[in-house]
Parts: C-alpha cells; sequence; structure tokens
C-alpha cells in the first residue's frame, strides 16, 4: 500500500487530502494488482466494484482505478499486463462488464487497444452537492435518499451506495463543491454471453445471430442466435438481422451508444441510450 501511495504521488500529483480520502475508503489490498519488477511496484491499477442499471436490473461492475506506471517504467508493456491479468481476475469474479475513465483524452486511444470502447459522453450537468446539502441540513441519510432517486432507476447509470455518496460528498467538500458533471468514461464487455442473457431477457421481441471476436478473452469468442428472450450457441445466420461485432463494437452496442448513427453496423437491433457515469472520486 505504501508502495502505491508512492507511485500515486509521482503520476498523479493529486492533493494530500484526496489521498487521504481514497486510501482510507477506497484502498484494498485484494482490489490491487501490482506489477513488480525486483521489489518495486511499477506498475498498478485498482478494482472497484459499483453496481451499473442494465437493462432493467442492477449487474455488478468492475471500475479500474489509479492505473499507473512510474515514469522510467514507461512503453515496456507492465500496464498491459496488468490489465488482462485484470480482465482475468473481473472474469473470475463473476463480474461482466469493466469500466473506466480516462484521466487524459490520449488515454481513449490507448485502452481501446484492449477492448474499451467509448460508450460514456462528458458534459451533462448534474445536481450541486452543496444545494442538496444545504436543503438537507447537512443530514447525510436524507440527502443520499433524494440523490438516490435520481438516479437509481436511470438505465446504463453507476450507481451508488450510501458510503459511496458519504466520499463523494467529503471528497467534493474538500474542494469547496465544485460543480460536477458527468464524465467520458469507457466499457469493456467481459462476459459477452452474460450480458446478450440480460439483453435478450429485456427484449424478448428481438430476433438476431451474432459474432463476436475478441483479441485477448478467448471465452468472447462466440456465435450465437438470440430469439424470445433466450441466447444459444448456433452455426446459422438469421435470415434478416446477422451481426458481426468486435468487442469494442459490442460494448457500445450493448450500451446502446449511438447505436442510431450505426444502422448499418447494428442493423437497428440495440436501442440508443445515454449512458451515464458520475459523482465518482476523480
Amino acid at each position: 500500500e505504501h508502495q502505491v501511495l508512492e507511485m500515486w504521488r509521482i503520476c498523479f500529483g493529486d492533493s494530500q487530502p484526496y489521498f487521504d480520502i481514497y486510501f482510507r475508503e477506497r484502498y484494498k489490498n485484494e482490489n490491487t494488482l501490482a506489477y513488480f519488477v525486483e521489489d518495486k511496484v511499477v506498475a498498478s491499477l485498482q478494482l472497484l466494484h459499483y453496481n451499473f442499471t442494465y437493462c432493467n436490473t442492477e449487474i455488478p461492475i468492475a471500475y479500474i482505478s489509479g492505473a499507473c506506471t512510474l515514469p522510467e517504467a514507461r512503453k515496456k508493456g507492465y500496464m498491459e499486463a496488468l490489465l488482462k491479468r485484470a480482465f482475468k481476475e473481473i472474469a473470475k469474479r463473476n463480474v461482466p462488464l469493466s469500466l473506466l475513465v480516462p484521466e487524459e483524452d490520449w488515454l481513449f486511444s490507448f485502452y481501446d487497444k484492449y477492448g474499451y470502447a467509448k460508450t460514456f459522453d462528458a458534459g451533462s450537468e448534474l445536481l450541486s452537492l452543496e444545494n442538496l446539502m444545504k436543503r438537507h441540513s447537512n443530514d447525510l441519510h436524507a440527502a443520499y435518499i433524494e440523490f438516490d432517486s435520481l438516479y437509481r432507476n436511470q438505465e446504463m447509470t453507476v450507481q451508488k451506495t450510501f458510503d459511496d455518496f458519504r466520499v463523494v460528498v467529503e471528497e467534493t467538500a474538500g474542494y469547496d463543491f465544485p460543480l460536477k458533471k458527468s464524465l467520458a468514461g469507457m466499457a469493456r464487455v467481459i462476459d459477452t454471453r452474460q450480458m446478450l442473457e440480460l439483453f435478450a431477457k429485456q427484449y424478448p421481441e428481438k430476433s438476431f445471430s451474432i459474432e463476436v471476436t475478441d483479441d485477448i478473452l478467448p471465452q468472447n469468442n462466440l456465435f450465437l442466435s438470440i430469439d424470445d428472450g433466450h441466447v444459444s450457441d448456433t452455426d446459422v445466420k438469421h435470415a434478416i438481422h446477422h451481426l458481426q461485432l468486435n468487442i469494442y463494437e459490442l460494448a457500445q452496442a450493448l450500451l446502446g451508444y449511438k447505436t442510431s448513427k450505426k444502422e448499418e453496423l447494428f442493423k437497428g437491433v440495440f436501442p440508443e441510450h445515454q449512458p451515464q457515469i458520475h459523482f465518482m472520486m476523480e
């Protein structure tokens, strides 16, 4: 933990209060993946667990946080090794989807090499946590009830527990309550079959076949038939709706990210949504 904290100081330069909150409330050794060279940590990431509203149900997701490599250890494949190891760990925990928020714009092209696709747009204004706390006389529980009522039933949205909310309020208060906006984020499908089964259950009227390719997770290389709410293996193409998607495209399809603009690719199968990721520790 001490080595990871020192790495963060070097890589992120965040203020002491942020570090104090994160390592008190979020850091756990069992959710930390680290790459060692001899006895020194040179790269690390955290797997934080949240629920995500998807197809009218809440599924567990693994949020990758604090991914960093020491400056002198970059471009040696350490983060690639950590991400691939993370995918195996996430799959072992039966978590079907991973999300992350790139710290800088250039990182979008880095992460898309590992199957992450942009599925969340930045910029939507959110409620003021400062005003929310004032309305409820700084009663965290009462404020959380209102907060949760706004987001709990929103499709394709990362949900927050009371503890998540408490931590975000503490962090935001430490910076004088700047107005928050939704974040630009990415999604990576870990379990194609499970994600499609949930989709099929929500949309039993949908009938199509799909070939999925994934260069990193071989279990996602599937040829499936979706019909009457069920998913089954097949080798027969649907007469009308047959889709061929890589794992990157599948994430955008399942989350409904700008699907209406890719009619030829998605063939009208996947409804469009406005996925939301917000009020994370930034």
